[in-house]
């Protein structure tokens, strides 16, 4: 199926195909794996987050940093 099919269909359509590539990625999930970059990243901010726990910014700060 071609992206210009896809637009062609009506929204309840198109949700249900997102759903469908959703569940069929999550199947598949254990398949993933991270670079050693990534888990090198990732751990370098868990270590900082345990170091600093109250050094968090919401969801909404941020929102409001972009929208200035």
């Amino acid at each position: 199926m071609s992206i210009d099919e896809i637009k062609m269909l009506d929204i309840t359509e198109r949700i249900m195909l997102v759903e469908e590539i959703w569940d069929s990625i999550a199947k598949e999930q254990d398949s993933l794996s991270l670079s050693d970059y990534e888990k090198k990243i990732l751990d370098e901010r868990l270590t900082s987050l345990e170091k600093n726990p109250t050094n968090l910014v919401s969801w909404n700060e941020i929102k409001n940093r972009v929208r200035g």
